[in-house]
């Protein structure tokens, strides 16, 4: 198993750019059963005073997800992906944003850590969403990375 060096605590990803629209935003909001109309009717959307479909609540996460290069982080590690496990996700909200937003991601570690003898390792990094120079939101993502060889 590859242990963590914490000294990769501060390292930065590169950023990249997205852009979301409506039709994956209805359909995100459908299938997480949100049922405030603004985020599936433009009229509705309009009326409560967005310039567009707002992005439901932890839809950053897909979003994220749109990152060409998202497995590069673990893979410059020499993290078998197979070994990882998602331990927590919490989101801090600063501004809204909405359908044909572009928006810009990027990521930081903020801490390593590790548990049961290094048996567990925990990587947490903070991503940065951000709409030209207005902060959006903050993901905070916690990954483990286990050891196959552990007793368990």
């Amino acid at each position: 198993m590859t242990t963590i060096d914490p000294s990769i605590v501060g390292s930065r990803s590169e950023p990249f750019t997205t852009t979301p629209e409506r039709g994956r935003l209805r359909f995100f909001a459908e299938a997480t059963g949100q049922r405030d109309p603004v985020y599936t009717d433009l009229s509705a959307a309009e009326a409560a005073g967005h310039p567009d479909l707002p992005i439901p609540p932890t839809f950053f996460f897909c979003l994220e997800m749109d990152n060409p290069h998202r497995h590069r982080f673990l893979a410059d590690l020499g993290v078998d992906v197979r070994t990882i496990l998602h331990a927590g996700q919490r989101f801090t909200y600063h501004a809204p944003a909405h359908a044909g937003d572009e928006l810009t991601f990027w990521s930081e570690v903020t801490e390593v850590s590790s548990k049961k003898g290094g048996a567990l390792q925990f990587i947490v990094r903070d991503t940065h969403v951000s709409r030209a120079d207005e902060p959006i939101a903050t993901l905070t993502g916690t990954i483990v990375v286990r050891d196959p060889k552990a007793a368990r």
